[in-house]
């Protein structure tokens, strides 16, 4: 698996799990939504996210 495609499927994840808990548990978490909207339209025009730099440490490749 590449770094792009671990971060996709994480930021994906995150993103439905917090849909489910702002739904189930507190409204609260739509922030969690947002902080990781927020964080692919920075990597977007920076290319880097503090999620790849802990999947290359896993040892996942471009």
């Amino acid at each position: 698996m590449t770094i792009n495609r671990a971060l996709r499927l994480m930021a994906g994840l995150v993103v439905l799990i917090s849909v489910l808990l702002t739904q189930l548990v507190s409204a609260h978490f739509i922030w969690l939504t947002i902080f990781v909207g927020a964080n692919l339209l920075q990597s977007a025009f920076t290319d880097w996210c503090p999620a790849m730099t802990v999947f290359r440490m896993m040892g996942l490749k471009n």
